[in-house]
């Protein structure tokens, strides 16, 4: 039952970093698309004074979360829940953080829309919507590993691909989010944050 993804070892420290300066001092974070389960396990774990809550559509990613979490998970680690960041229902009604990492590009953009909708539901005003992966940026040469990694993206599904950040914020700004920080990350990746106006 238990997945794992290598990237998931590689990137957790530099995005813990950035985690550490704007994640809340306490309350629940909410991690839409937790896929494995490898970074809930280690983000609950590196932030013991907040309740991390995973989520996925997959119910075979449900399922590793939860083994995950049966084997060493800490006491604020929660039980997995269903979430399709698309749908307009989410079994989550608040939290004081949201995290995505490595959604928005592997998955229809209805997906992304559902994410900060969402997000504007359950978030309290000035709260984070943190988000992780490769993205396209105006003025910014895009590395030819992440121009390939687009082409098979889209050659497996042609509603996949990496996203222009022009265009997430101005997702963002429709949903009442302004854009407070850009942080360069290890292979060619991004983490974005978002607050609610």
């Amino acid at each position: 039952m238990k997945q794992t993804a290598p990237a998931a070892a590689r990137n957790r420290d530099p995005i813990a970093a950035v985690l550490a300066e704007e994640l809340p001092g306490s309350g629940t974070v909410l991690e839409v698309a937790s896929g494995t389960g490898e970074h809930a396990l280690f983000f609950s774990s590196r932030f013991p004074q907040l309740a991390w809550q995973p989520s996925d559509p997959d119910p075979d990613a449900i399922a590793s979360v939860a083994a995950w979490r049966a084997e060493s998970g800490p006491p604020n680690l929660l039980a997995p829940v269903m979430l399709d960041a698309a749908s307009g229902h989410w079994p989550v009604a608040a939290a004081a953080a949201l995290v995505c990492i490595n959604m928005v590009h592997i998955s229809p953009w209805a997906a992304t829309q559902g994410l900060f909708a969402g997000a504007a539901r359950i978030l309290p005003s000035s709260a984070p919507l943190i988000l992780y992966g490769p993205y396209l940026e105006e003025g910014v040469e895009t590395a030819p590993s992440n121009l390939a990694f687009d082409e098979s993206l889209k050659a497996r599904n042609r509603a996949w691909g990496l996203r222009a950040v022009a265009a997430m914020d101005a997702l963002g700004h429709d949903n009442g989010f302004t854009r407070s920080r850009r942080v360069a990350m290890p292979a060619n990746n991004l983490v974005l944050v978002y607050r609610r106006v």
